[in-house]
């Protein structure tokens, strides 16, 4: 052990080694989608949006201008031909860092702390009643949580108009990449990069659970990373502390890392959830393939029980609902694989872990404690370095009365906790 060092940061120490010789060794040159080790965070964040280099930097790729508006208070700039509002503590060049169903982010740096971050903007986030939701619960989970594997909010821009305003901005700590950029990407995962990226992930699960919340969302690129391999969980749009019938309708993700029970649209679930979806990350992290792609919720089911083999009577007994144990029942019937077989690359500790997380039935599955307790993790396990949250978080704003203003009203009073001064 190295003086002063804890278990855990020594081999942070060693896996951050280990990356850094292979990017020295596969990224002298720069094809889209790479994974830039120790490249500024710009410039890994255009690559990793599909921007090649030349369009990210070429011929004013840093003149994207931004014009003063509200008296000076705020820029309006245009990324991507959508309107980026946000307060003038933000420094251009604002950058584009990326784009998808959830709006837009930008790169930029906040003048008043000097840090990096990234600005999302959620566009038309009132337009319906669940999206709308989905923003104000994720800003009331993170804004409460306060731990290094959950991502951080360092801000919700006030917007200039209280009555006015449809789109709302939130401010996160700037991340390199996420794991799904990683597993796609050549970058060589080797069982201690696995470990430790399993490690953080359940390190911050324990954190999230204690808080009496269930993120039912995870997957590869919900997982945020730095170049330091630092592992961030984020996205809780779906999150919940208790088990809600409406997940199936609600929740418009891939299944390929649901559970059995929320696949047949179990009324009641519990944390158990996460585990299997982080088994089925760990998976892929070896593997560097989702291992169960499935198209639907149907051809989902067909390839759990193929890996772990068709559930027995005993197995199937959490299910409540008898249609839910007919149907799987009447599934075709698999023996279950030999795990080792099924992934030769696995160390034989990840394989044992892996099993303990795949369990059809939650209530014998492995708990985030005891996956933090296997010996696959004794390398990088201490106690005394896994933080609980000291008070569990309410969903008690989520009223079933509530409009899409009365959740805009309750997005407003957020910001203004970070801004209390409307200049800013």
């Amino acid at each position: 052990m190295g003086q002063g060092l804890t278990a855990s940061k020594e081999y942070q120490l060693m896996v951050d080694a280990m990356f850094y010789t292979t990017f020295m060794v596969t990224t002298s040159k720069f094809p889209g989608n790479t994974y830039l080790l120790f490249a500024p965070p710009a410039v890994v964040l255009l690559v990793l949006s599909g921007m090649s280099m030349e369009s990210s930097y070429g011929p004013g790729a840093h003149s994207i201008k931004g014009i003063p508006t509200h008296g000076g208070r705020y820029v309006l700039y245009n990324v991507y031909g959508n309107h980026f509002e946000v307060s003038r503590k933000y420094l251009p060049p604002v950058r584009p860092a990326g784009r998808g169903a959830f709006g837009i982010v930008c790169a930029a740096l906040n003048s008043e702390t000097c840090e990096k971050v990234a600005i999302k903007k959620i566009g038309n986030a009132f337009d319906n009643r669940i999206d709308a939701e989905r923003t104000l619960r994720e800003i009331k989970l993170l804004c409460h949580m306060d731990h290094e594997n959950v991502i951080a909010i360092k801000d919700i821009i006030r917007p200039p108009q209280r009555e006015n305003f449809n789109d709302v901005y939130i401010v996160y700590e700037l991340v390199d990449t996420d794991l799904h950029q990683i597993i796609r990407s050549d970058q060589q995962l080797t069982d201690d990069h696995c470990r430790y990226f399993l490690y953080q992930i359940l390190r911050g699960l324990k954190y999230v659970h204690l808080a009496n919340v269930l993120h039912r969302g995870l997957k590869p690129s919900n997982l945020l990373l730095n170049a330091n391999c630092n592992l961030k969980i984020g996205d809780f749009g779906l999150a919940s502390t208790t088990s809600e019938t409406d997940f199936m309708t609600e929740c418009i993700v891939t299944c390929w890392y649901l559970a059995p029970e929320l696949l047949q649209n179990c009324s009641e679930y519990t944390a158990a959830v996460d585990i299997w979806s982080v088994g089925c990350i760990l998976g892929e992290m070896m593997t560097r393939q989702p291992i169960f792609p499935g198209r639907d919720y149907v051809h989902q089911l067909g390839l759990i029980t193929e890996l772990i083999g068709s559930p027995d009577d005993s197995s199937r007994g959490f299910l409540r609902s008898d249609n839910s144990r007919r149907y799987v029942r009447q599934l075709p019937q698999y023996p279950r694989q030999n795990f080792s077989v099924r992934f030769p690359n696995m160390s034989p500790g990840a394989v044992d872990l892996l099993e303990k997380m795949l369990i059809f039935d939650p209530h014998r599955r492995i708990t985030v404690d005891e996956a933090l307790c296997h010996p696959y993790l004794a390398p990088l396990h201490d106690i005394n370095e896994e933080p609980v949250c000291p008070r569990p978080f309410s969903f008690d704003f989520e009223q079933p009365s509530f409009t899409e203003e009365n959740i805009k009203e309750l997005i407003y009073r957020e910001s203004v906790k970070y801004n209390p001064d409307p200049i800013h």
